[in-house]
């Protein structure tokens, strides 16, 4: 399993640059850099601080990938159904 996040997009659509996120969350430029290409996946507390920052639900920020198949909110919405 791997975790993929979507924090690029939502910080664009924001219009925040990873400089301003960076500090606001006491981080430096190169770890956003780093998680939202996902070659690091931030520890607990910076993801809890990422999703109040963004003020979203974990799961709109973060996906959980298995066995080559994308499990998104949506996919888990329709299986319920």
């Amino acid at each position: 399993m791997k975790v993929i996040n979507h924090i690029r997009d939502i910080r664009q659509k924001k219009g925040i640059t990873q400089m301003k996120m960076a500090g606001d969350l006491q981080v430096t430029r190169q770890t956003i850099n780093a998680i939202e290409k996902n070659k690091y996946n931030p520890s607990l507390e910076l993801a809890l601080k990422l999703i109040a920052y963004f003020d979203m639900p974990i799961d709109d920020v973060f996906i959980l990938k298995e066995e080559n198949k994308w499990v998104s909110k949506t996919e888990k919405n329709l299986i319920k159904y």
